[in-house]
């Protein structure tokens, strides 16, 4: 059997998902079914004086109405998972209903039950909310003024935590030959996947057990904080999530929503199911992004980069979502250096309260603020040195022979071939040309830019005792168990929780590689507390770095009691026997031979077992990683300014990526193109607005625009291969390298084919009107 390892294999569950046969949370219908609905406030920042809800009580239909004060004692504050260290956080309570003080548009006040949707939606129009309106405060920096309105009155100056890491002295830059300082605003960005969020919650009395069916990318981290939210046992709690639509981050917390439904199922013993509509969803699900960002970057004028210091102002919102302080802080902080030889790194954030949605992870998770800021840097330092950007790149990068690689702030870089995947990116542009053709191009008046974007990105989140030193409130292995039925017809359940990235299909193809045994008799089971062991999910790119050498882990342990019984069977010693191609044979012959399956029937009959092997045939493991992976790559990219209208148009995009070894071309590939699509709305597409009164503004597709088919090229991707080292299957992440490199090599585009006018940067979005503004006040100032 030829090896599936590095093969391209079509998406195994696209069948049942494009043809309408998936599972989601809201296909759950159970009999008896209720529906809830939540009343959201209108105002960002109030008191609530009263709250009367008799009309929408004895409203037709209407089964239950719930307030903030109804619930207190019986559904328990929403928590924050990752607390880190030496930052003196402030973990404010977080009510699940708000009962007094209202802290941002879309908190929620009350929660109907009713027996249809319609019924719930007439109700709450029915409840009448007196509120007193407070002071608001949206930006983060003026939040953190004297004499703003607090958002929470034990956190003085708004402000949620204070995090330092590394150390770059101020006679560093004293003395640097060249240092150039901008300051840079990451603007917020909403998580928009074709599933908004849903929850079904069912209860049942007699043996105390509630199932919670919702839409998760860590179905175990749910169960254990919703335990606690509930005050329900772990083990009566079960949480279904196999089909996710997507979740880019925004499935990773727990909300309050979630708690809300399983508390009424309980209260009321009938299933109640709640899903939001794309308004609710703008308005209650996590943001992303939203940090204001002072940078300073010394070098020599040779082009040498020696130290960066970066200060971090970073909006969290109006609460600490679940994994909200870690992006801003440990995602963003440590990766600061990026793929470069500085000498020293520093970095301070300012985690901060305002009267707006809370913000937590979304694709890239910090890595992609950090990989901007400094790629950006980049270019303007090469400006102002009049080097080609790409020169001061190739001179800066860590070499293949100094891995591995300790940074400035502490990080250990697996393996890299940094110079590598930067050539074979150029080679596939022709860039030396493109730069010559470009001055003929402005001489005609064409405005053609060239953005080069070399990254690095710390994720394969892991291992444990590294999150627990960072204050990640958990551990950070993955489970696995590989089930070997009787007739060789395999079951691998993974506790990682996949919501669209296609491990239902690499998974297999691991398992396929390592058995012998066809792709087709593999099953992938995942997203279920009652099925799987305690996995941590699916985020940070650790999927396959993680949960897939969990799950070779697993396999190779069928193998070696598989071995044992094949040696028995052949009368051989174990140590003589061989595997390969789903085969075991004696060493040097392959005349005396028994298959997989056959070794494996044999396994459950026990007729003829070696003495002290128990019958059947399963793996089992808990993988915990010895570091995180380090993926890399340069990505290319040549716009076109329409001069006219400032329309930015995308002529060719390149992505040179490296990913360790490749499972699955294909969906690595749709993994890169995914990610560029996102990572390209918002440099030039997204952006999240409030206005003063904390109203959001870009609160439906009227107003947030999302990046459409029809705005790209042809993406070209090519992949180079460095294994990594520390794990047994050499893989690292690829779900958010697009996303982490593409936003920095748009704007560099663009910002170069506005050379002309002398425009240094723009803050993203680069929306026609603000690139037309640009080229008018550089033609104005010229």
């Amino acid at each position: 059997m030829a090896t599936v390892f590095g093969t391209k294999v079509k998406r195994r569950e696209d069948p049942r998902l494009i043809t309408g046969k998936g599972t989601y949370s809201d296909d759950v219908a159970l009999p008896g079914m209720l529906y809830a609905m939540i009343l959201r406030s209108p105002y960002a920042h109030a008191n609530i004086r009263s709250i009367d809800v008799e009309r929408a009580r004895n409203a037709s239909g209407v089964v239950a109405v719930y307030t903030g004060k109804d619930i207190l004692g019986k559904v328990g504050a929403i928590p924050t998972a990752w607390l880190p260290p030496n930052s003196d956080i402030k973990t404010t309570v977080h009510p699940a209903l708000a009962h007094d003080v209202v802290r941002y548009v879309g908190d929620g006040v009350a929660l109907v039950v009713a027996e249809s949707r319609y019924a719930a939606r007439d109700a709450l129009d029915l409840i009448k909310v007196e509120y007193e309106p407070l002071g608001v405060v949206v930006d983060q920096r003026a939040a953190m003024q004297e004499g703003a309105p607090l958002v929470h009155e034990d956190a003085p100056n708004n402000i949620a935590f204070h995090w330092k890491a590394g150390d770059a002295p101020d006679v560093l830059f004293e003395e640097a030959e060249v240092v150039v300082r901008h300051e840079f605003r990451q603007q917020r960005l909403i998580p928009n996947p074709m599933e908004t969020r849903a929850t079904t919650a069912s209860y049942n009395a007699g043996t105390g057990e509630l199932t919670l069916h919702l839409t998760s990318q860590n179905p175990h981290i749910h169960r254990f904080l919703l335990s606690l939210i509930l005050g329900i046992p772990e083990h009566k709690l079960r949480i279904v999530s196999v089909d996710v639509g997507g979740g880019f981050g925004a499935k990773i917390a727990c909300y309050p929503d979630e708690a809300l439904v399983g508390f009424a199922a309980m209260e009321l013993g009938r299933p109640v199911k709640w899903m939001e509509d794309r308004r609710e969803h703008f308005l209650a699900t996590t943001h992303g992004r939203d940090m204001i960002l002072d940078v300073e970057l010394a070098g020599k004028r040779d082009g040498t980069m020696t130290a960066i210091r970066v200060k971090n102002i970073a909006n969290m919102g109006a609460y600490l979502s679940t994994a909200g302080p870690g992006v801003p802080t440990i995602l963003f902080g440590l990766i600061v250096p990026g793929a470069y030889q500085f000498t020293h790194a520093e970095v301070d954030v300012y985690g901060v309260f305002t009267n707006t949605t809370p913000t937590d992870a979304y694709r890239g998770a910090g890595r992609p603020e950090a990989t901007y800021v400094l790629e950006r840097m980049v270019d303007l330092f090469a400006n102002e040195l009049g080097k080609d950007p790409v020169e001061v790149r190739r001179q800066n990068l860590i070499r293949a022979d100094q891995f591995p690689y300790t940074t400035p702030l502490g990080l250990e870089y697996d393996s890299g071939q940094y110079h590598l995947a930067l050539e074979r990116a150029l080679e596939m542009l022709s860039y030396q040309e493109l730069r010559q053709q470009q001055e003929q191009w402005r001489k005609e008046g064409r405005l053609i830019g060239i953005g080069c974007t070399t990254y690095v990105e710390i994720c394969g989140l892991g291992p444990s005792q590294v999150a627990g030193a960072v204050g990640f409130q958990g551990g950070l292995w993955e489970s696995s168990t590989v089930r070997v039925h009787p007739t060789g017809k395999i079951t691998a359940f993974t506790g990682a929780s996949p919501h669209g990235q296609g491990e239902e299909t690499t998974f297999a193809q691991i398992v396929s590689d390592r058995l012998g045994v066809p792709v087709e008799d593999i099953e992938i089971v995942h997203g279920d507390t009652a099925r799987i062991a305690m996995g941590w999910g699916t985020y940070g790119s650790r999927t396959t770095p993680v949960g897939g050498n969990a799950l070779a882990v697993a396999t190779d342990r069928v193998i070696e009691k598989a071995s044992k019984i094949a040696a028995h069977m052949l009368e051989a010693s174990e140590e003589d026997v061989a595997f390969s191609d789903g085969k075991f044979s004696i060493k040097g012959s392959t005349a005396r031979s028994v298959t997989f399956q056959e070794v494996t029937l044999q396994a459950y009959l026990a007729w003829n077992l070696p003495k002290g092997v128990e019958p059947g045939l399963e793996g089992h493991a808990f993988y915990d990683p010895v570091n995180f992976v380090y993926p890399f790559g340069t990505h290319l990219c040549v716009v076109e300014i329409d001069p006219d209208t400032g329309e930015v148009s995308l002529l060719r995009y390149i992505a040179v990526d490296d990913c360790g070894r490749v499972i699955n071309p294909l969906i690595a590939e749709g993994q890169v193109h995914g990610g560029i699509v996102q990572g390209i709305g918002q440099a030039l597409y997204e952006g999240a607005v409030y206005d003063e009164e904390g109203q959001l503004l870009t609160g439906t597709f009227m107003d947030y625009a999302m990046p459409k088919a029809r705005f790209f090229p042809e993406m070209e991707t090519a992949f180079t291969e460095t294994p990594a080292p520390q794990n047994p299957l050499g893989v690292k992440g690829i779900g958010e390298t697009g996303t982490i490199a593409s936003t920095p090599t748009v704007v560099n585009a663009v910002i170069d084919a506005l050379k002309p006018f002398h425009v240094r940067d723009l803050n993203m979005p680069l929306t026609p009107e603000r690139v037309w503004r640009a080229m008018n006040e550089g033609r104005d100032e010229a």
